[in-house]
């Protein structure tokens, strides 16, 4: 199959890239990629962002958010995680499948000694541990199929980094399955790192290097960077394009009880209203209001309390615990 060489660690890049290669590289021949990430979360295309990822751990370990074109859970990378991509004409919608599609990559695997196999909807396992999710999307008869391989990840970062509170968040959204994962690297015969690991699977796929690169020109890499920088990183996108959902939270705190109830669309506050037995002298119907229309995003929230002494509407409740109540 012949091949795209992407030594990017962008995420925002990385899926614009997918996206160009799906809708843009018009060829007759079947051709894939590999590629990784820094870390990041990455969300599909229909879930709630802020119902998928642990904020506070993203924020406090600079890990990036981002959201596909695809659909499927959310999914973290690191630089020990290799994604790959293949981009396949498909004359016959009802002939896709994931496992027609994952099989190169089991092939590879196996041929590395690694006792890897489908399962389920669109995971690779090993010994029954998860060590690939796949996704996919369609345009102008062509498919993208693009999955992760648990090589070295660091794995108490992607625990942490996609662990929420259930029930903080009742949405639309597609939400992710949890699933007990391994890194491959645990279970190959011979000790590598990840290049070895990226050159072996790229040599197999490639028909064993006989197949020719594509190169794209500096216009269609400055394309990309476009739609990266302009779309793929952007707040809209990465959460305002979030289905609709509903935010309910409590907790005692040493001034009294208090709960949050919020709906959210498109990223923005719609309504809010605090509940308790906190002992405020002010309306807190003034503050709920100011928070509407307001981006369900903790920096914002915050800049809107700042205008306020908090004290006078929720006692010895302080903004940082009210601020981690929506957002911890």
């Amino acid at each position: 199959m012949r091949y795209l060489i992407n030594k990017s660690t962008n995420p925002y890049f990385n899926l614009a890239l997918d996206e160009y290669a799906l809708k843009h590289i018009n060829l007759d021949e079947d051709f894939f990629f590999l590629w990784r990430n820094e870390p990041s979360v990455i969300i599909g295309k229909n879930q709630n962002t802020v119902e998928e990822i642990n904020q506070a751990f993203v924020d406090k370990n600079s890990i990036k958010v981002a959201r596909r074109v695809s659909g499927g859970g959310a999914v973290y990378h690191d630089l020990g995680n290799l994604n790959f991509t293949f981009i396949i004409n498909v004359d016959d919608p009802g002939e896709v499948n994931y496992k027609k599609y994952v099989q190169p990559v089991i092939d590879a695997l196996q041929e590395m000694g690694v006792k890897a196999e489908a399962s389920g909807r669109n995971d690779i396992l090993i010994n029954g541990l998860k060590i690939s999710g796949n996704a996919q999307r369609m345009a102008n008869k062509k498919l993208m199929h693009h999955g992760t391989l648990l090589y070295d990840v660091n794995i108490e970062d992607l625990v942490q980094a996609l662990h929420v509170t259930p029930d903080k968040y009742i949405s639309k959204g597609v939400k992710s399955v949890r699933s007990r994962v391994t890194n491959i690297k645990e279970h190959l015969p011979d000790s590598t790192d990840i290049f070895d690991f990226w050159n072996s699977l790229h040599f197999f796929l490639s028909n064993k290097g006989k197949d020719k690169e594509i190169v794209l020109s500096e216009k269609e890499i400055a394309k990309i960077e476009f739609e990266a920088v302009n779309r793929f990183a952007t707040w809209d996108w990465i959460y305002g394009k979030s289905p609709e959902f509903n935010f309910v939270n409590k907790k005692r705190f040493k001034g009294g009880n208090l709960e949050i109830k919020a709906d959210v669309r498109h990223g923005h506050i719609q309504s809010i209203h605090f509940s308790g037995d906190y002992l405020g002298l002010n309306d807190v119907n003034v503050i709920e209001e100011r928070l509407r229309n307001v981006r369900f995003l903790r920096v914002d929230v915050e800049h809107i309390l700042s205008d306020y002494d908090l004290s006078m509407y929720f006692n010895d409740i302080s903004k940082e615990e009210f601020l981690s109540l929506m957002f911890d």
